[in-house]
């Protein structure tokens, strides 16, 4: 079942049951029917509806930053930001679909030789909580403007989030079964990936999903794209800004309690200024208020779940037993809640955890380098390859080095973070294909072409 469970008191919210199988089966028809009259709709009409659908997030952008925060603990001002960035997604692709999903003619032997884009029907997007409303519209947002309909199984703990989308879509005039909510269990969900009208399959979440949901999507010879996990590198080299370094990387590492997949989780610091930017990192993380996440002076709020606090903590601990050394923080805070404190490891053993895997809460990991090759090695001595960032001064230097480092984006002088107007994903073990972007409204269309002769 979906349980809503105030992260900060523990308070169980709302329950909602699995649906019958006779009523899910329902919801995949509807979806596939749809689809054959939401296909050959104008672009500019889902233009206007995608419109007033982002006219509808920022009018209930309070109410429902507060289901985010009730719901998963995310910091007041942080849950209204990502409500404006989602906005934002509908506002982009509802201006550029039209330009993205454009007929192109292409020289060719043939006497006219053209490429088109199509829908391929219904999406089947299986979304995680940490994001509830960013992660699913930047997914849904391009496959509906291109003339898909999207099913989507949201995370268990945020249903009343799932339940609000749904509705911000009838409210904005997209018909029934162009977006619908499944509130189904993981065996179930195997059956909707089995079904002949879904036709592409999108994940955000852990790596073990993806490989489930990978195995089962090409089983059924079934497109399909992959946001996992990751481990990203924040590389210090010697002639970097320590200053703002330190300050963007307590932000990379600490936002929404540390609980993001492209979170900057390893830094990797050359041995001459370690312990410059280590005294301001610790000083910033020492500041950070922790606390009711509805009060506008807190700057941290708790984790989603008891079982994320607990794996966090575990894996510290195991970390610690190995050899890792504590600079700050390693323990909950005292109170209800699902709070833990913003922690600093150093001198971090290669077989423990806070080396070899990802920990989704806020723990930086500490590492010193002795030189440039030293960082290139630390940084890709990694399953994962989400995103990276690199300080330095040398531009030259700093795109050289991004071509050595082994991800789906670097930052220079910046932190990682996902952009509407830029292609989003990963690659090793974090994934693969791209959201967002022109990229993004194309992974899930055939392209088709077409010659005249």
């Amino acid at each position: 079942m979906y349980q809503s469970i105030n992260p900060t008191t523990q308070e169980n919210l709302l329950t909602i049951n699995y649906l019958s199988d006779t009523d899910l089966f329902e919801k995949l028809k509807l979806s596939q029917h749809t689809f054959k009259n939401w296909k050959r709709t104008d672009i500019g009409h889902r233009r206007d509806m995608m419109l007033a659908l982002q006219k509808k997030l920022l009018e209930q952008k309070e109410s429902c930053a507060n289901i985010i925060t009730l719901e998963m603990g995310k910091i007041i001002s942080e849950a209204r930001a990502e409500l404006e960035k989602s906005a934002g997604a509908c506002q982009y692709y509802a201006e550029n679909a039209s330009i993205f999903l454009a007929s192109k003619k292409i020289a060719s032997p043939h006497v006219e030789s053209y490429i088109f884009y199509e829908p391929l029907g219904s999406i089947y997007a299986i979304m995680p909580w940490n994001f509830p409303f960013w992660q699913v519209f930047r997914c849904v947002v391009p496959a509906i403007m291109a003339g898909n309909t999207v099913v989507l199984k949201h995370a268990e703990n945020v249903p009343q989030a799932a339940v609000l989308i749904e509705e911000l879509f009838l409210e904005a005039g997209f018909p029934e079964g162009v977006f619908q909510n499944l509130f189904i269990s993981h065996q179930q969900s195997e059956e909707v990936v089995k079904h002949t009208a879904i036709k592409g399959i999108s994940l955000t979440g852990s790596e073990r999903a993806g490989s489930m949901v990978a195995a089962q999507a090409s089983a059924q010879i079934k497109r399909s794209v992959l946001e996992l996990g990751g481990s990203d590198p924040f590389i210090v080299l010697e002639d970097a800004d320590i200053n703002l370094a330190a300050e963007t990387g307590i932000k990379a590492r600490m936002q929404n309690a540390g609980q993001s997949c492209i979170a900057a989780k390893r830094f990797i610091l050359h041995k001459n200024i370690a312990e410059q930017f280590l005294e301001i990192f610790i000083q910033k993380a020492e500041a950070i208020k922790l606390g009711n996440p509805f009060l506008e002076e807190t700057m941290m709020g708790p984790l989603a779940r008891v079982d994320l606090l607990e794996t966090l903590e575990s894996q510290i601990n195991t970390s610690i037993a190995k050899g890792a050394k504590i600079l700050y923080g390693a323990k909950r805070m005292d109170g209800p809640g699902n709070f833990y404190l913003p922690t600093v490891l150093i001198n971090i053993p290669e077989h423990s955890p806070a080396y070899q895997e990802e920990l989704f809460g806020p723990c930086a990991s500490v590492f010193t380098v002795a030189n440039d090759k030293e960082a290139i090695y630390l940084a890709n001595h990694t399953k994962f390859g989400l995103g990276a960032s690199l300080w330095t001064h040398n531009k030259e230097k700093a795109f050289a080095f991004a071509q050595e480092i082994e991800s789906g984006s670097v930052f220079l002088n910046a932190m990682v973070k996902s952009d509407t107007t830029l292609p989003f994903g990963g690659t090793k073990n974090s994934g693969y294909g791209r959201e967002l972007s022109e990229a993004g409204i194309h992974e899930f269309v055939n392209l088709k072409t077409i010659c005249w002769d």
